[in-house]
């Protein structure tokens, strides 16, 4: 694929002070991924509800964000990033509103739902501008701010929801984040600057078999350990929407590759060999990241004693070390192979999971566990920032949007395999354990509080094992990450001159 020609802009475009506007809204997106978790028992509570619901919070949440975002990453080529990201952030902010002056916990599932629809309106455009504003050789340093973006609300999103619901109640989790998004509107509105529009043909069809696709199979990933991957109600099971999402997906790419007009999805994005590996590896960093958050958060809570809040603060070490790291690995990326940097990072990753699991045990100190913790925010550091800017670095200007809502749709499906995958093994870790425990591992997780003595050698086990999931998939990531080819504005003219030579 050719390397494409930046846009021209007008003099006026200020590229960071627009970036830093995009973030805000970015990282209150993020944030609001996993605030929700600690607010969980509160809403339980106040709303009189029971868990099978409550946990349609999030789970409503995630599916109305990862659904839609192939449509609205290609929909911010055909009307502009910046309208689609302040409609977007408009409805995002309303729907918090709303969510916190819910009284009913089937009006709370209903605002979230339009809150997530704001958010996948939100995220593409946030790449989608980095690739359109920033040349080829910035780019690297513009996604290390949005990588640190990332990792940082990790951390702010479990401290602030356990600041919030102890001091204000549940319902400020959401009331919050109107004055921030007051702020990041006028700001996106000041400073993000009104890019030229892509006259697109909407594929309808594809809008529909892509969402039918993405929902059955999302939510077949994400609600599988709640019905014990069965029976959901009379003949549809589990199973039966995995599949179905799969075949729908399978009939999308098929209507992709014969559309005669202009498609959803072009296929012809995955001809550039980064764009490929850079989705691969994405996809195994959703996984990891957030996987390896459950079997700690439970290890710190259920045997170490810790409250939510404090247990959040595990991860310190991780947000500072990724966020001090951005600005030098991001100016590193724009200099250097992204294969290294990236590689380096996975690796990093998979290795500080894997140290994790080794060190824990009920009685280690805590200073043990905090030294992989911060080599994950090394990992952090170097991960983000090259394979974003990996996956972008080629993509023709008017299907910056497109590829943007590619990118995060794997991003967020890893995420939701992630969340899936590490709940079944902890459950036969668990199992396996703890076999002597009456009700087996739904008991000795659900049982609130801290467990009696006996028991903590078995679940800190069961925690430790189940992290060795998160470490292994990231080897494939790694794998790709080291197939990243050398981008064109970093060959030297020789090399080139050698590279048309060979092509001829």
């Amino acid at each position: 694929m050719a390397v494409p020609q930046q846009e021209k802009l007008s003099p006026d475009v200020r590229p960071w002070p627009a970036l830093w506007a995009l973030v805000l809204g970015f990282f209150m997106i993020l944030v609001d991924t996993t605030i929700v978790s600690v607010a969980t028992p509160a809403i339980l509570n106040e709303l009189h509800s029971d868990v099978g619901t409550v946990v349609w919070v999030t789970s409503a949440y995630l599916l109305a964000y990862a659904v839609p975002l192939l449509i609205t990453g290609r929909l911010g080529d055909r009307v502009g990033p910046k309208k689609l990201y302040l409609a977007g952030l408009t409805l995002f902010t309303l729907a918090s509103v709303w969510c916190g002056l819910t009284t009913s916990i089937e009006m709370l599932i209903v605002a979230r739902v339009f809150q997530g629809l704001g958010a996948s309106m939100m995220t593409p455009q946030t790449m989608a501008v980095i690739t359109r504003v920033f040349p080829p050789n910035e780019r690297g340093r513009a996604m290390s701010l949005w990588g640190a973006t990332a990792g940082v609300a990790t951390l702010v999103g479990p401290i602030l929801g356990g600041v919030l619901v102890d001091g204000l109640g549940w319902q400020w989790i959401f009331f919050v984040n109107a004055p921030i998004g007051v702020v990041g509107f006028v700001l996106a509105w000041r400073l993000v600057p009104d890019l030229p529009t892509h006259e697109h043909k909407f594929d309808l069809v594809g809008v529909a078999l892509s969402t039918v696709g993405l929902f059955c199979l999302v939510f077949g990933i994400q609600e599988g350990q709640k019905y014990d991957w069965g029976q959901i109600k009379g003949p549809l099971s589990v199973w039966s929407l995995i599949i179905a999402g799969l075949v729908f997906i399978a009939l999308f790419l098929v209507w992709q590759a014969r559309i005669k007009t202009e498609p959803l999805l072009p296929l012809s994005l995955f001809k550039d060999r980064n764009f490929s590996l850079a989705n691969t590896a994405i996809t195994t960093v959703g996984f990891a990241i957030t996987a390896m958050a459950f079997p700690l958060m439970l290890y710190a809570q259920t045997v170490r004693g810790l409250s939510p809040t404090r247990s959040a603060l595990l991860l310190v070490p991780m947000a500072v070390i990724s966020g001090a790291l951005a600005p030098f690995v991001g100016r590193l990326t724009d200099k250097a192979p992204p294969r290294f940097i990236a590689g380096f990072g996975l690796l990093c990753c998979s290795v500080s999971l894997f140290w994790l699991s080794q060190v824990i045990e009920p009685t280690v100190p805590i200073w043990e566990l905090l030294l992989p913790i911060a080599l994950l925010g090394v990992a952090n550091g170097f991960m983000w920032a090259p394979i974003g800017s990996t996956a972008t670095r080629n993509l023709p200007m008017h299907q910056a949007g497109a590829g943007a809502g590619v990118y995060n749709t794997t991003r967020q499906v890893g995420a939701v395999l992630g969340s899936a995958g590490i709940a079944v093994l902890m459950e036969a870790r668990l199992a396996a354990n703890l076999p002597m425990v009456p009700g087996g591992a739904a008991a000795a997780e659900g049982g609130g509080g801290k467990l009696p003595e006996a028991l903590h050698q078995g679940f800190s086990d069961a925690m430790a094992q189940s992290l060795m999931l998160p470490a292994a998939v990231l080897v494939i990531g790694l794998i790709a990450a080291l197939f990243f080819t050398k981008p064109k504005y970093l060959e030297r003219p020789a090399d080139t001159a050698t590279a048309k030579a060979e092509a001829a």
